[in-house]
């Protein structure tokens, strides 16, 4: 599934904004929800995010690309480890990941982690920073599968209510959090893009040679 009519210009329907860019709101997600309805077991096969990260803790997750194992000497977690390695329930969801490639060559970047991500009815993730050398020099997406009534994502001190199809960038490297106050799960994929030298939305700059080695060799 192809990222038809990605529009970096296209002006935000929340007015003004300085941590949130919408990309596009017409997106076909329905081939998406359509591999989700096929393994409705997957939200379950991989619980670790939801247990070890008490702000995830109301979220259930389908890994699709993560950071590569066994992680480096001496890192504690994933958060400054570049590598990226496809999940192995991956293969199930080839029109998901075909979207994320095709935004990803859209805006001339490099695809990182994707992530499928459920947040359960009546509840949040909770406010939390994305901090580390792969977060910082990338930029992070959400494209909303279902929701209903609309997403709400907060940044500092800016909220927006994200709808169904819509596909958008977030400042992650700032205070943010999730609220799903209907009563069915909100979905989302989530995925995060490496831009090229210059480009990008939120991503600092790679100024760090050793580490855009790891990022590119």
């Amino acid at each position: 599934m192809k990222a038809e009519g990605v529009n970096i210009s296209q002006a935000q329907s929340e007015g003004t904004v300085n941590y949130f860019t919408k990309i596009n709101e017409q997106v076909d997600v329905s081939p998406l929800l359509g591999e989700l309805d096929r393994f409705p077991e997957m939200w379950l096969a991989d619980t670790s995010r939801q247990r070890k990260i008490r702000c995830q803790r109301n979220t259930q997750n389908i890994f699709l690309r993560a950071a590569k194992k066994p992680l480096p000497p001496g890192a504690k977690n994933a958060n400054d480890v570049h590598g990226v390695r496809s999940m192995p329930g991956a293969k199930k969801f080839p029109c998901t990941l075909e979207f994320c490639e095709s935004v990803a060559k859209e805006l001339d970047a490099a695809l990182g982690r994707a992530t499928l991500v459920k947040l359960l009815p009546g509840s949040q993730v909770y406010p939390h920073v994305d901090t580390g050398s792969y977060y910082r020099i990338r930029d992070r997406l959400h494209l909303v599968l279902k929701s209903i009534g609309g997403s709400l994502l907060g940044v500092e001190d800016e909220t927006v209510r994200m709808r169904e199809g819509e596909l958008w960038v977030m400042d992650n490297k700032k205070l943010h959090w999730a609220r799903n106050p209907s009563d069915k799960p909100r979905i989302h994929l989530i995925f995060d893009l490496l831009p090229a030298p210059g480009r990008g939305f939120y991503a600092y700059p790679q100024t760090d040679t050793q580490c855009s080695a790891s990022v590119f060799g």
